[in-house]
Parts: structure tokens; C-alpha cells; sequence
């Protein structure tokens, strides 16, 4: 709830009951939380299309015009796998469930969107290992020295722990709406 719609409650509170819930304001929150996950969710995959064709792209380029390389092949090839993947990821996520335009069905909208995005995030971080080893043994195929080869290494495992630390955001924020779902439950169930 926003400052100005406690202070309403607040000055209004001997017109309520002392525990009643300003529905209205409860449902803006929700519907602004529903559009900041499903505005994350898609711009996290256009964001990870773009990119992985992009990555791909130059790479298989990079690679047809200079050295003719296996594991480049395959990782462009992964890097658009990986694009195609979050593609259809997208599509299915946007046909997937139809929600009721309530204050329950905005919550489940929101938390769906959430649990995309836990998925998304968990998957893209596991997504980084194969990309890892590919480029690893591209390094070692193309006879570079070992100290690249380390800090290429050192480079993947802080983006593992990056990708840890984003991960954890996402959680949270899931959580956070499966709390609030329990209690609206349980407040309707109440009021049975």
C-alpha cells in the first residue's frame, strides 16, 4: 500500500472496523506487482534472444572467416539453441493460463509470471556451465596459452555467483506473493 493510502486508512479508521482491509489499495499493490514481474519476465527474454543470437551470430562469423573450429560450431549452435529455447518459453508463457480479472486472479497472474521467472533464471544459470566447457575447449583446441584459459575459468565462476545472487532476488519475490496468496486465502475462507 502507497503512504497516501494508509494515511486514508488511518484517518478513516474510527468509519472501518479496527482490522478491516482497504481492498482497493490492496489490489492496486497487486496489480503493480503483477506488472513488474511480467514486465522482468520479458524484457529478461528479449533480452537473453537478442543476446544469445547476437553471441552466436559473431561468433559463427568470427569462426567461418578465421579458424574453422569444432567446439565454436557447437557453441554458436548452443548459443542458438539457447535463443530458440527462451523463444518458445515466451510463447508458451504468454498462452498459457487465463486469469480472472479479480484481486485473486491478478495474484495468481503475478505469481505464475514468478514462477516463470524462478524457472527462467535457474535454468539460464545452469545454461552458463555448457557454455563454459565449450569455450574452454575451444580455447584448448585453438593451442592458447593456460593463463587465458584461468581467466576465462575465474570469469564463468563469478558470473556463477552473480547469477546465484539474481536468482535469490527472484525467489524472494516469489515468496513474497505466496505469502500474500496464503493470507488472501485464508481471509476469504475466514469470511466463509
Amino acid at each position: 500500500m502507497e503512504f497516501e493510502e494508509l494515511q486514508k486508512v488511518w484517518d478513516t479508521q474510527n468509519n472501518q472496523p479496527l482490522y478491516a482491509i482497504n481492498e482497493k489499495a490492496l489490489h492496486n499493490r497487486i496489480i503493480t506487482k503483477k506488472h513488474q514481474v511480467i514486465h522482468i519476465a520479458g524484457f529478461t527474454e528479449w533480452l537473453l534472444i537478442i543476446v544469445n543470437i547476437a553471441a552466436g551470430a559473431f561468433i559463427l562469423g568470427m569462426n567461418f572467416m578465421n579458424h574453422n573450429r569444432l567446439f565454436i560450431y557447437l557453441l554458436a549452435a548452443w548459443m542458438f539453441g539457447s535463443a530458440l529455447y527462451v523463444l518458445a518459453s515466451r510463447i508458451r508463457r504468454i498462452r498459457a493460463h487465463r486469469f480472472d480479472r479479480s484481486m485473486l486472479g491478478d495474484l495468481q497472474h503475478a505469481l505464475a509470471a514468478a514462477k516463470y521467472q524462478v524457472g527462467l533464471s535457474f535454468i539460464m544459470r545452469w545454461n552458463a556451465l555448457p557454455i563454459a566447457l565449450l569455450v574452454l575447449l575451444s580455447i584448448w583446441e585453438s593451442s592458447k596459452p593456460v593463463w587465458l584459459a584461468l581467466v576465462v575459468a575465474l570469469f564463468f565462476i563469478l558470473v556463477a555467483y552473480a547469477s546465484r545472487w539474481e536468482h535469490n532476488i527472484y525467489k524472494a519475490k516469489k515468496q513474497e506473493l505466496e505469502i500474500l496468496l496464503k493470507k488472501l486465502q485464508q481471509e476469504e475462507s475466514a469470511a466463509c
